[in-house]
């Protein structure tokens, strides 16, 4: 049901806002904010990845937007996340959901506000 669901969000082809951000969730939280829409559960364990791929690197305290310009970043984001929302398998997430009691930390709500479907 998740992954159908997810299936069905439409990747975003309109960005006109420039978002700073500091980390790789710190971003994800943005665009979840900006444009209404969860991101996939494996995008946000990757972001949480690469922010942890960070801890002792010479620019660790940098402001990642300082780094990567903040369209890149977003457009690598979106990018990964219609890779997560097209190809997951639904079995290889509940295989994943049953290894990780915290799971539902990285799954963001999927009723819309508005409480339709997509």
């Amino acid at each position: 049901m998740y992954q159908e669901y997810m299936k069905q969000l439409p990747i975003p082809t309109l960005r006109g806002s420039v978002i700073p951000f500091t980390t790789w969730m710190g971003l994800g939280r943005s665009i979840k904010q900006l444009y209404g829409q969860p991101l996939h559960y494996l995008t946000n364990i990757l972001l949480k990845q690469w922010d942890h791929l960070r801890i002792g690197s010479e620019d660790e305290h940098s402001s990642l937007d300082i780094i990567i310009h903040p369209s890149k970043a977003e457009a690598t984001v979106w990018l990964i996340e219609e890779l997560h929302r097209r190809t997951s398998s639904h079995h290889h997430i509940a295989k994943l959901w049953q290894s990780d009691p915290m799971h539902r930390s990285f799954i963001d709500s999927i009723i819309p506000e508005s409480g339709s479907a997509p």
